[in-house]
């Protein structure tokens, strides 16, 4: 722990408890699995769900296709728990009831068989190469399409709206999700918006400290439970600085002090660590949102690009033709 986390007095930590969230990402009941999305859905929210739900979403996740045909007495008996917590459970995640989810995960099974096998297969210790690389190809591919498949495309054209008019972009990371913060502040920059990453947790508490009203911080946290993200976009968000979270997890901590919330859709497993899908999810994220910006005024981003591509090429080194 260091000397801040240990420090006296309240911190943002403990004002963003306080401060009501003024979007939330939760499913509404009747909504979930309509784009086959049902074990994405499943999955970003076990980690909130209640354990006795926690178990049948486990149960779920680990055979969606047998479950599609259990009664829901079976299901409850399997799971050591009651059909009145299945109900619930399925209602927690935004389905009306125990039909309802039949009927979703025979959607998803049907829609992809072989995706819904890979989504619940781990890299055994046993696996060669080969296995491996299909599998982390799988994942990697599979966080790409999910993710695209789960951005709100009303969300990401508020945000856009946002950074369009932003007089600054403060944008916040940690670890893995500290290099996606670099690499969104490079696109940003190469498009002349004043935007600036801070991997460090100290700076980007000091730089968050003095946004405000017309700025925007971007914070991104897989898990959405990462301390230092949290507390820097609360802070931002206490002097009026509009926030957007990037998260796997749309009832996580990160999404009480986010305005606004892009959802991912990574997979991780003992193996692929918080390093890897989270990663390849975070960037398509940050490549729909830099696209998007760009789009908005063309020409100057084109000119921006060119000038920019311009000056980088200088820095390249200039290979003598060999005639043949």
């Amino acid at each position: 722990m260091t000397g801040q986390e240990a420090g006296a007095g309240p911190g943002p930590a403990s004002r963003r408890r306080r401060e009501p969230a003024r979007q939330q990402a939760r499913p509404e009941q009747g909504t979930a699995g309509q784009d086959g999305g049902i074990l994405i859905t499943i999955r970003s929210l076990l980690p909130d769900l209640a354990p006795v739900e926690q178990r049948v979403a486990q149960a779920v996740l680990d055979d969606p296709g047998g479950v599609a045909w259990r009664s829901i007495s079976e299901l409850a008996r399997s799971c050591g728990t009651s059909p009145t917590s299945v109900v619930r459970f399925c209602r927690a995640v935004g389905l009306r009831g125990y039909p309802d989810l039949r009927l979703a995960l025979a959607q998803a099974v049907a829609h992809d068989a072989a995706a819904v096998v890979a989504a619940s297969s781990d890299i055994a210790p046993g696996d060669d190469p080969v296995v491996i690389t299909k599998k982390i190809a799988f994942a990697d591919a599979a966080a790409v399409t999910e993710t695209a498949s789960r951005l709100d495309a009303g969300t990401l054209v508020r945000v856009v709206d946002a950074l369009a008019a932003a007089s600054r972009i403060d944008i916040y990371g940690v670890g893995a999700s500290g290099f996606v913060a670099l690499d969104l502040q490079m696109k940003l920059q190469r498009i002349a918006r004043p935007a600036f990453a801070w991997p460090d947790p100290h700076m980007a508490a000091t730089s968050a400290a003095l946004r405000g009203e017309g700025d925007v911080a971007v914070g991104l946290s897989h898990t959405g439970t990462t301390v230092d993200t949290i507390d820097a976009l609360a802070e931002a968000r206490s002097h009026g600085a509009t926030t957007v979270a990037v998260t796997n997890f749309p009832w996580s901590p990160i999404t009480e002090v986010a305005d606004h919330v892009l959802l991912t859709a990574a997979r991780e497993t003992a193996f692929r660590s918080g390093a890897m899908t989270s990663r390849i999810a975070q960037l398509t994220v940050v490549d729909c949102v830099f696209v998007t910006l760009a789009q908005r005024d063309l020409p100057a981003t084109l000119d921006a690009l060119e000038r920019t591509f311009s000056a980088a090429q200088a820095k390249r080194v200039r290979r003598p033709r060999h005639s043949r």
